[in-house]
């Protein structure tokens, strides 16, 4: 599991970019979400890596949250 939190404020980059942060679930800063490790979010994490930190966790912790 992919723990994903939002650093940086997507304001002033593009609308791509704006829209990347709303599809992962992000809203607020400081917010995390956890996601599974796939293909398809690691693209989208490639595309956003300097507003958001990563962190592997294990599957247990992402289910107390």
């Amino acid at each position: 599991m992919l723990k994903i939190t939002l650093k940086r404020s997507p304001i002033g980059y593009s609308e791509t970019q704006k829209r990347t942060v709303r599809a992962l679930g992000l809203r607020k800063l400081h917010q995390s979400v956890y996601h599974r490790d796939d293909p398809s979010i690691r693209g989208m994490i490639s595309k956003i890596v300097h507003l958001v930190e990563v962190e592997e966790v294990p599957d247990e912790e992402a289910n107390k949250q």
